[in-house]
Formats: structure tokens, C-alpha cells, sequence
């Protein structure tokens, strides 16, 4: 557990204060094992800073490991669950160029995908995080506020924008990191479409067998499990909007600015929200198209067989109509008994086949689609 007190600067705390600083607010960044061993030290804390500790079915919310994203709000605080969607741990060399290609890679792409829930307890001066056991969340922003930190006199020499300064409130920092989440899904979906680009091309290869359905069917399901957690996303994020609307009115100046800025940030994560959504949809309905064009193209190969074979079987039908008069056990049969009968009915033969496979092939029914 790491505890800091962001106000003018960063300042990592060795151990939680008896009380909140005069400006400022404290951020407890934690992981979900952490949590779970020091609740009751962290209820006495917020018990002291904020007189309100959590309810015990948001504790239960915030050790949940497979709970969706999700919003909800008590008199004193806000908790919101928000999955992430990253690339797990170890999973770096996934994204190299040399590693697309096999269909080994393709099932190590689905595995790779990590949907764990961070969880964020938003008071008005305390911001509680509980995140999943080595998660990369945490760390960026603690190097980033940091560097922020130490860049904050030159920011201010040189007039650059608000995403420069610290966070100015916990709801400031909550939605910056909610926002890095949702933006961290951007290399994700580089891998994802590189993938099932590769299952595609080896789904519509002309002549080869395609051998990956298992990989595929798993792609279109993580597809779908990856609609349904950003359609959870969307709704808590749309549900803390209707939240932070029904906030009482900024008293001053500059609290009305600030409560503008969380508005103009919430609808940005709820606009990257939708275009990963959008992005996820396009992908899922590319592999169902892919599906469908590869089962349209083993259709047409099974036409071109059958009508191949068709014409074949109308070109030697009236040959064998000829062979079979011929081999009846008939004495006077016509021909049989002349020395050029043979060479007269293997010419007619060769007329008739010729002419059949003349007639179809200026019909077409001789050609072979593309």
C-alpha cells in the first residue's frame, strides 16, 4: 500500500496521517490482497479523515475479482468499478511485428487479454484505489504525477495547458486514470486486429485448408466478452455523469471551473469508451464476414466441381448411348460388319465429344471462377 498527498507536489507518505492535510488530498493507491488484510486500518482511517467508512457491500464490490463495471454512491463518497483493457503481464514480445504469422501466436493474443477490475473510492478529499496485484495502472501514475510534479514551475513559466498540472481534486485523478485505461486498449487493439487479420487471410487462402476454427471461435467469443465489458464501461461512466450533475452548485469561480473540467473529462472517457466499442463491433462483424465469405467460397468451389462434372457426364452420355447400340447382341446391326464401321462410329464419337465440349465452353460452363 502507498499513500501520497497531492497538492502543491507529490509527496509519498511513509505511513497513513492522524489527520488530512490543510490542502491538497491523499491518494491510497493498493492492490486487491493488500486490501483485503488491511480493511479494518483502512476503515479507521477514513473513519477519521472523512467520518464515514466504507460500506461493507462495497468492500465485498472492491475485492470482487469478476465484478463488472459499475457505479454507485453513498451521501460521502462515490465508488466506481471500472475493468481495464490491457495486454497482461509478460505479454510485450506479443507485440513485436516478427510475432504475427502462426496461429500459436493467435491463441497467445486471446490469453494475453486482461480484463481485471480497478476499483475507486472517491471522497472529497481522499481517493482510494484498489487495483489487481502488479498492475500498471498505479505505477504510471505515480511516475507520471511525479514528473508532473517536478515539471509544474516550468509548466506554469511557460502558460502550458491544465493536462500538465496535477490532479486538482480525487474526481480529477480517478478520471485521469480512467481515461489512461481505456486509452491503454489502443495497443491491445493493434494486436487483436493484427491477429485476426492473420486468421482471415488463412480463412480465405484459395488453396489450403483452414485448420484454426477453434482460434477463431475463441477470438469471436473474447469479441463479444470485450463488447459486453465496454457496454458495462459506457453505462458506469454515463451513470457518474448523471452523478456529478446533480452535484450542488459551485460556489466560486474556480470551483465552477473545476467542476466544468470533470464534465469536459467525463465525456471525453465516455467518448474513447464509445469508439473502443465501436472498434470491438467492427472487428467482431470482420470476422463474421470472413466467416461468411469463406463458407460462400467453399460453396462456389463445391458449384464448379458439380458443374464440372455435369459437363463431363453430358459430353459422355451419348458416347456411351453409341457404345451401348453398338454392343448389343443384334447380327444385323448396321456397320458391324464393314471393314470401315469402327472408323465411322469413333468418328461420330469424336464429332459428338468435340462438339458438346465446344458447345459448352462457349456457354461458359467450362471456366473456372476466381
Amino acid at each position: 500500500m502507498r499513500i501520497f498527498h497531492v497538492g502543491e507536489r507529490l509527496l509519498e507518505l511513509p505511513e497513513r496521517p492522524a489527520t488530512l492535510p490543510e490542502q491538497g488530498y491523499l491518494w491510497i493507491g493498493t492492490t486487491r490482497e493488500e486490501f483485503e488484510v488491511e480493511v479494518p486500518q483502512i476503515q479507521a482511517s477514513l473513519q477519521r479523515w472523512t467520518g464515514a467508512p466504507l460500506v461493507d457491500l462495497h468492500i465485498s464490490d472492491l475485492l470482487n475479482r469478476q465484478l463488472p463495471s459499475h457505479f454507485d454512491y453513498t451521501s460521502t463518497y462515490d465508488v466506481l468499478v471500472f475493468r481495464r483493457l490491457a495486454a497482461g503481464v509478460g505479454s510485450a514480445e506479443l507485440f513485436t511485428d516478427e510475432a504475427a504469422g502462426t496461429l500459436a501466436v493467435a491463441r497467445q493474443v486471446l490469453d494475453a487479454i486482461d480484463t481485471s477490475p480497478v476499483g475507486f473510492v472517491r471522497f472529497d478529499r481522499v481517493l482510494l484505489t484498489v487495483h489487481p496485484a502488479e498492475c500498471q495502472v498505479r505505477e504510471f501514475f505515480i511516475a507520471r504525477l511525479a514528473q508532473t510534479a517536478r515539471a509544474a514551475p516550468d509548466a506554469r513559466v511557460e502558460g502550458r495547458g491544465a493536462s500538465s498540472r496535477l490532479p486538482t481534486s480525487p474526481a480529477d485523478q480517478m478520471l485521469r486514470m480512467v481515461n489512461h485505461m481505456v486509452d491503454g486498449y489502443l495497443e491491445l487493439r493493434r494486436l487483436l486486429t493484427r491477429q485476426l487479420g492473420y486468421l482471415q487471410h488463412e480463412l480465405l487462402r484459395p488453396h489450403g485448408q483452414f485448420r484454426g476454427w477453434h482460434v477463431l471461435l475463441d477470438s469471436r467469443n473474447a469479441l463479444h466478452l470485450l463488447e459486453d465489458i465496454c457496454e458495462d464501461q459506457r453505462s458506469a461512466v454515463q451513470e457518474w455523469i448523471d452523478a456529478l450533475e446533480e452535484w450542488p452548485a459551485p460556489a466560486d469561480e474556480q470551483s465552477f471551473r473545476e467542476r466544468e473540467l470533470l464534465s469536459v473529462r467525463s465525456r471525453d472517457v465516455l467518448e474513447h469508451i464509445e469508439r473502443v466499442l465501436s472498434h470491438v463491433r467492427r472487428l467482431e462483424s470482420s470476422a463474421e464476414t470472413a466467416v461468411q465469405l469463406h463458407f460462400s467460397v467453399q460453396s462456389n468451389r463445391a458449384n464448379n466441381i458439380m458443374r464440372t462434372l455435369t459437363v463431363l457426364t453430358a459430353i459422355f452420355l451419348p458416347l456411351n448411348l453409341i457404345t451401348g447400340f453398338f454392343g448389343m447382341n443384334f447380327d444385323a446391326l448396321p456397320l458391324i460388319h464393314s471393314t470401315t464401321g469402327v472408323w465411322i462410329a469413333l468418328g461420330v464419337m469424336a464429332a459428338i465429344g468435340l462438339g458438346l465440349a465446344l458447345f459448352f465452353w462457349r456457354k461458359r460452363y467450362l471456366e473456372s471462377s476466381h
